[in-house]
């Protein structure tokens, strides 16, 4: 069967070398607990966290579950990062711990292609649970840590997840699509590394950043085998 990016596998590349080639997995695993804070409080940063988020749920298989506490989710947003409003179920809690209670009981239903929850503190024993509840299916878990005033490092208490990201926007220039630093904190059976992609386009994935070496490479390797409009004739 063909990968429509939407199917049940335990492993999700990115697409991008410079990320999939340091994941202990080549990939994130769908049967685990992902951590996701922004690099800094700055809006900019926040929202590069959401829809890095909102990428990898798009390219999960069917609907999804996102457990908020404020309804601050902005749909065209996401729908550019692929996930599309029809694939969404909200949720709403009134703290931290009712959204990881949801988040577990979403966990338990094996319709969902992810469970989305967003918290400003999880305690080790709240994220163990999770991870937990996401090792009995392929029903990926990603955990939204927002920044609390006066908290500091929204990573800085010890976690269950699989994977901790940090997600920062890169200053440019222009009307190209943004660039990300791309941060792994920490990963299971692995090291941590940085690596800049480009933000997620409307399939939810993301792209490596090409060098204008490199496109320029690329371009004259595609010119030199490319045949003339003479040799075409001929061959024709």
């Amino acid at each position: 069967m063909p990968d429509d990016g939407h199917s049940r596998r335990r492993v999700m590349p990115f697409g991008v070398p410079d990320i999939d080639s340091q994941l202990t997995d080549g990939g994130l695993r769908l049967d685990a607990l992902h951590e996701v804070a922004a690099a800094t409080p700055s809006l900019r940063d926040d929202a590069a966290a959401t829809l890095f988020v909102a990428g990898v749920a798009a390219r999960a298989w069917g609907p999804i579950l996102w457990v908020v506490r404020r309804r601050d989710l902005f749909a065209p947003a996401l729908a550019q990062s692929g996930l599309t409003a029809k694939r969404v179920i909200h949720a709403e809690a009134d703290d931290d711990a009712g959204v990881l209670a949801l988040m577990e009981e979403g966990l338990r239903h094996p319709a969902l292609g992810a469970v989305i929850g967003e918290v400003r503190r999880a305690s080790p024993a709240a994220t163990k649970r999770v991870q937990q509840a996401a090792a009995r299916g392929r029903t990926v878990a990603l955990l939204l840590k927002r920044p609390a005033r006066g908290s500091g490092d929204p990573l800085a208490v010890s976690s269950s997840a699989a994977t901790r990201w940090r997600i920062g926007s890169v200053p440019m220039v222009g009307t190209a699509r943004p660039r990300w630093e791309v941060t792994l904190a920490r990963q299971s059976d692995g090291a941590p590394f940085a690596a800049t992609a480009i933000a997620c386009d409307d399939t939810g994935r993301l792209a490596p950043v090409v060098t204008r070496r490199e496109q320029r490479r690329a371009v004259s390797e595609i010119l030199r085998v490319t045949p003339t409009a003479e040799e075409q004739a001929e061959a024709a």
